[in-house]
């Protein structure tokens, strides 16, 4: 499928223009601030107007988003197309609520993450809680069985153990899945629970006007009076003094009160920066459970049931051919599937393998020229400061060994060469020296979290 979009209707282009800002953004962002857009195309494509809920929004997505919107519009229609911004029309809810839902895909019970202080004087526990992420849609693998099994005690024994909750892992592995499932699981068994999910992103912003507006009462009204706090991306708050002050006060209001705090994060606790340590250590005292890349069965699972979702049956084959492809999280899996799905009705053609590698054959170009054996060992070897030779040598001390096998476990887990392969790239190693490594890493990866996050920053560095 060629870089030019060819669309049936001006809004298709649209539609286009969201699918792949999908893939770009963390699944926060999205929700946050491109989901929730009111967006016209114009018949003509002589102009796209975005409409935004209020100021504030307005000039974050202008400052934030506008040049990246502009530039995939052109991109796709192959034309330069003006962007206008504008407030959306109080007087016509009922419509934006429709052009907003027409690209949605899942529907929120209300836009993720938005509102400010001005929200919480007139709906002071509005929870903003996703409707449709719960412990049932949530696909179970070994990847995520610690993090689910300590949701849903959460969920069921509020203010008891785990408390706090802190998850982490890389983007698009569902750690914000997990948070609105523990909500909904919350209300479900207790519909007048004050619950609360919100992006750490938000809570700067809500601290910052209730200084400006001098509207600390009813800030701490909102926060100290929950029974859940669900609250993402706490890296987010790193550098931001004044709000950190402001979360370790509400949090420790909570705790008293045997209040839940549930957090998520892209690191462990002592891995965040720019936090004050007394933070850190109430981020750490509860339970940390980290969030893995799926594995290739939990990939290929959730692939097939997302299709259902989309009304699509997906051949098993097909499920494996993406899954082997597609490794590093849910969200590129869902923007795999997406890509294929569009191809097969653009094209009027049946789902199948060979369809599969047309419509993802830049994803699967890209792949195969970026991660190869030696540019792993090249940036294995860099980062723990041995030299590229080391991995295909004799050499036995620890400093040496380990890289070597973790590049080992890196070639399996990022290409498709066999183990005889592999080894053969490492000097002419035994497939049995590779499958000990792997199992090895594998098994240390879920114990040892240091280990863990070094892992995760190869794994990203590599895949670009």
């Amino acid at each position: 499928m060629s870089e030019m979009f060819v669309h049936s209707s001006s809004q298709d282009l649209w539609q286009t223009c969201v699918d792949q800002l999908a893939q770009e953004l963390p699944e926060q962002q999205f929700n946050t601030w491109i989901r929730p857009l009111v967006v016209n195309v114009a018949p003509d494509l002589s102009k796209v107007t975005v409409q935004v809920g209020n100021r504030f929004k307005l000039d974050w997505v202008r400052a934030q988003y506008a040049a990246r919107i502009s530039a995939l519009i052109e991109k796709l229609s192959g034309q330069r197309i003006p962007i206008e911004l504008a407030l959306v029309p109080r007087e016509s809810p009922t419509k934006s609520t429709t052009l907003v839902r027409s690209f949605e895909g899942v529907e929120n019970s209300e836009p993720v993450g938005m509102g400010g202080p001005e929200e919480a004087a007139n709906a002071p526990f509005k929870n903003r809680i996703n409707t449709a992420l719960t412990f049932d849609t949530l696909i179970e693998g070994t990847a995520n069985r610690m993090g689910r099994a300590a949701a849903l005690h959460v969920a069921s024994s509020l203010g008891q153990l785990y408390n706090p909750l802190f998850i982490y892992g890389g983007v698009g592995l569902g750690k914000t899945h997990l948070m609105h499932a523990i909500g909904n699981k919350l209300l479900a068994d207790n519909p007048v629970a004050k619950v609360l999910y919100i992006h750490a992103e938000q809570f700067v912003s809500d601290v910052v006007k209730a200084y400006q507006r001098k509207t600390f009462d009813e800030f701490k009204e909102r926060y100290h009076s929950l029974d859940l706090l669900l609250i993402d991306d706490v890296q987010f708050l790193a550098n931001k003094d004044r709000t950190q002050e402001e979360f370790f006060n509400a949090f420790e209001a909570l705790l008293t009160k045997k209040s839940h705090i549930v957090m998520t994060s892209d690191t462990y606790p002592k891995g965040l920066t720019d936090i004050h340590e007394r933070l850190v250590s109430r981020f750490d005292s509860g339970l940390t459970v980290a969030i893995e890349p799926p594995e290739l069965e939990m990939r290929v699972a959730i692939l097939i049931r997302k299709a259902e979702v989309e009304g699509t049956v997906m051949p098993e084959e097909v499920a494996f051919f993406v899954a082997k492809n597609v490794r590093s999280n849910v969200r590129e899996l869902e923007g795999a599937l997406r890509k294929i799905l569009a191809y097969s009705r653009f094209n009027h053609k049946e789902i199948s393998i060979q369809l599969a590698r047309e419509a993802l054959r830049d994803l699967l170009s890209i792949q195969n020229r970026q991660i190869s054996v030696e540019n792993i060992q090249k940036t294995v070897a860099d980062y723990y400061k041995i030299k590229v030779a080391d991995m295909y040598s004799k050499k036995r001390p620890a400093s040496i060994a380990r890289p070597r096998q973790i590049a080992m476990y890196l070639a399996k887990e990022l290409t498709q060469k066999s183990l005889p392969e592999i080894g053969e790239l490492f000097g002419g190693r035994d497939h049995t020296t590779v499958l000990h490594a792997v199992r090895k890493m594998a098994a240390e990866r879920q114990l040892m979290t240091e280990l863990n996050q070094q892992l995760h920053v190869l794994e990203q560095t590599l895949k670009g």
